[in-house]
């Protein structure tokens, strides 16, 4: 995961043309297959420090390919690496985090823990 000083953060996965970037001004992850927005992934970090993930969105000509999941998991990974608690209100990310294991995170489960 490379992260850079500017106000946008790039995770590069290993398959090189995908690449995973916070983008804090349209506080969204977007993940790009060479110069085109494959999708996006919204968050809002409130006053408690969590992230909240709201909606999450690839763009049907990229149907198929796996961005979702890259892009789900890639962010997932960063706020944790940061210190913030994942608050999962999209339903995309829901499933995700019920079929994927994303190491060191704290997870606030809207409605309660989940068993």
């Amino acid at each position: 995961m490379l992260m850079s000083n500017d106000s946008t953060t790039e995770t590069t996965s290993q398959q090189s043309e995908k690449r995973v970037v916070r983008n804090d001004e349209k506080s969204r992850y977007e993940i790009w297959v060479g110069d085109q927005l494959g999708g996006f992934t919204e968050f809002e970090i409130d006053a408690q420090r969590r992230a909240v993930f709201p909606h999450t969105e690839v763009d049907p000509a990229f149907g198929g390919q796996g961005l979702g999941g890259t892009l789900v998991g890639e962010a997932l990974a960063d706020v944790t690496a940061r210190g913030e608690t994942i608050v999962p209100l999209c339903p995309f990310v829901k499933k995700y985090l019920s079929r994927n294991e994303v190491a060191g995170a704290v997870i606030d489960w809207p409605g309660g823990p989940r068993a």
